[in-house]
């Protein structure tokens, strides 16, 4: 009886997986599977299973494997810079389109629909990653940017090239965000100094900020809703 061809396995295996998803999307799809549709779009002529797995037993979820950093998803044997690339274009491509589908007036109706906005871009950051949400003079969104990346703790942000972002977007006004890969949005000493900083130097620049906003795991602090941001008073700074 002749040896069935590993190659003729992967082959089918991988048009298994793409008829399933043809016929009913990705319902029913397990997070590693999901995974193994990426990489197979990156990684010709090997099983990318197992290192779906792995990528899952890694970072646990499939957000969290999305926002892997690159040099803890290429320490997975087999996972090489064509298959980073596919992961990385996937989640800039799915933040796009969640910023494409987001209503700008509603952005500023509530802190709880700006957590749901900017959570799509920073919830499942493993590292500490501050953000800039250029408005214009209608409070609708011109752009939303991630302007620095730090470590699992901090990141160092420098309002010189906060405000120079800004500026690039003619903003008439801003919200800032980070996230804290702890889970607690509670801000820091650090935290309150930066926001007093920001405040000051976008008032100099007669940009208005409307709130600074820490997300953690599925909870918030606004620097707004806690009274210290007062955009449509008198511009001042934190109290």
């Amino acid at each position: 009886m002749p040896k069935k061809d590993p190659d003729d396995y992967k082959t089918g295996h991988r048009k298994r997986l793409r008829d399933r998803f043809n016929k009913v999307g990705l319902e029913g799809f397990q997070d590693y599977e999901i995974v193994e549709l990426l990489l197979t779009l990156g990684t010709p002529r090997k099983d990318v299973e197992p290192m779906a797995r792995e990528a899952i037993a890694r970072f646990k979820t499939l957000s969290g494997v999305l926002n892997a950093p690159v040099e803890s998803l290429t320490k997975i044997t087999g996972i090489g810079e064509v298959a980073v690339f596919v992961i990385k274009f996937v989640r800039a491509l799915t933040e796009r389109i969640a910023q494409d589908n987001t209503v700008p007036k509603q952005l500023l109706n509530s802190p709880e629909v700006l957590f749901k906005y900017i959570k799509q871009t920073l919830n499942y950051r493993t590292r500490e990653c501050f953000a800039a949400i250029m408005l214009d003079a209608k409070n609708k969104v011109i752009q939303t940017e991630v302007i620095f990346e730090g470590s699992l703790t901090s990141t160092c942000v420098y309002p010189r090239e906060v405000i120079a972002v800004a500026l690039r977007y003619n903003a008439a006004s801003v919200i800032f965000a980070h996230n804290h890969p702890s889970g607690d949005p509670t801000p820091s000493q650090e935290d309150t100094i930066l926001t007093r900083k920001l405040v000051k130097a976008c008032t100099l620049t007669g940009i208005i900020v409307h709130d600074h906003m820490i997300i953690g795991d599925q909870q918030y602090y606004s620097f707004a809703e806690e009274g210290l941001i007062h955009p449509m008073k008198s511009r001042k700074e934190l109290c």
